[in-house]
């Protein structure tokens, strides 16, 4: 009797341990402000809670995030969710802001360890083995996992019973069933005898860093607009919609990452170096509509802004990742997806660090401002390399080649 899962059902497991992962990293957000009503702390300490979550995944991604490579998939993802729902416990019973720091540490470093793998999985799994198709299963699950993360946990903070708890269970019940999938997931990779341990630092080969310098670009723009909105997202949001309900004050990043998903699956056969080069433009302007909105303290202007800038970060996102998933070696997809995740993990969290720690001398409003120019100055820079990245004819021969 076949016990393992059929390649089809293993690789969409693979995709949905990635989006589960960016599911549980915005899960807490919308409960932040019930949290610090509840024990009084200050925006610093919620920024320095979302800082222990952002080393705790760099620290397992830089430390040991290709091991995957040597040891096999399954045994890192089964670590690595084991993680995941005991850190989910610890939020459940949480009773201070002592518990959200380990949690978010814990969490951070399983986190870590699931993506990796996982990222590397996609590709060892796919049917077909069809670089193109598992860049998109990786990007709109990464998308469609936080859109779904804040919007269920918005609404079960606002409507559910049990609203500090239920979002966790709801969470921890989808850990259990990715938990039991990896029980009977096939392993890809062959394990190696005798093995050691020693630190696992990615590495990217030379023949992939063209690809993976367009792919890190990408991701920089886009996820540190996304690290923006959970550090300052509902907070803007509530200001500028003038509300105080959790699903209202979440609605600009649900709106981000919606448009994201979207984008990813009506344009997913865009030429890599076009959704590259055109979802940076319009990732740029939906920032700069977003900065408007804080100017004329407009919540219209905000959602549109919000929208747009989902549509640059999916396109723009996705096309980075097809573009470096194509080019990976079989035996370094887990060191390069460790690398890729770093640089996407580094874009997350270190704005969204800094934004918190700016908004006490600057105000909510200016901290978004600067911030925002940022992310527009690196969208610009990515449409440069985009371009250059785009096929060049050869003379004489009337053929194509791609740098």
């Amino acid at each position: 009797m076949n016990r393992t899962l059929p390649m089809p059902v293993a690789h969409a497991l693979a995709a949905f341990i990635i989006g589960l992962g960016l599911f549980a990293a915005v899960t807490p957000s919308p409960l932040y402000q019930a949290y610090s009503t509840a024990w009084q702390f200050s925006p610093l300490t919620l920024t320095l809670v979302y800082a222990t979550y952002a080393v705790g995944v760099l620290a397992t991604l830089l430390l040991a995030g290709s091991i995957s490579d040597r040891v096999g998939r399954r045994p890192v993802l089964l670590v690595a969710l084991a993680g995941l729902m005991a850190s989910t416990v610890l939020f459940v019973f949480a009773s201070s802001v002592t518990s959200l720091f380990v949690a978010r540490g814990l969490q951070g470093l399983a986190t870590g360890a699931a993506i990796s793998a996982a990222g590397a999985a996609l590709l060892d799994l796919h049917p077909r083995r069809d670089p193109g198709s598992a860049g998109l299963s990786n990007a709109v699950a990464s998308s469609a996992g936080i859109a779904l993360g804040v919007l269920i946990a918005s609404v079960l903070v606002q409507f559910g019973w049990l609203p500090l708890a239920l979002p966790y269970l709801v969470q921890l019940a989808l850990l259990l069933i990715a938990f039991a999938g990896v029980i009977w997931m096939p392993e890809p990779v062959t394990r190696e005898r005798g093995i050691r341990w020693r630190v696992q630092t990615p590495r990217v080969p030379a023949a992939v860093r063209g690809p993976f310098l367009l792919a890190a670009l990408t991701v920089i723009s886009s996820w540190s607009l996304g690290g923006l909105f959970f550090s300052l997202g509902p907070a803007l949001g509530a200001a500028l919609l003038d509300s105080s309900s959790a699903v209202l004050s979440g609605l600009g990043i649900v709106a981000l990452a919606a448009s994201a998903t979207l984008s990813q699956l009506v344009l997913r056969r865009t030429a890599t170096w076009l959704g590259a080069l055109v979802g940076s433009a319009a990732l740029a302007v939906g920032v700069a509509l977003i900065v408007v909105a804080t100017a004329a303290d407009s919540g219209a202007i905000f959602l549109v802004g919000s929208v747009v800038s989902g549509v640059g970060f999916g396109i723009g996102f996705l096309s980075g990742l097809r573009a470096l998933v194509g080019a990976i070696p079989a035996e370094h997809r887990a060191s390069v997806m460790s690398a890729y995740y770093t640089v996407a993990y580094l874009a997350l969290s270190l704005p969204a660090v800094l934004a918190g720690l700016s908004v006490g001398p600057l105000g909510l409003e200016r901290t978004f401002e600067v911030f925002g120019a940022v992310v527009v100055l690196v969208a610009l820079a990515t449409v440069v390399v985009a371009w250059r990245a785009r096929p060049v004819p050869v003379a004489l021969t009337g053929a194509t080649t791609e740098t």
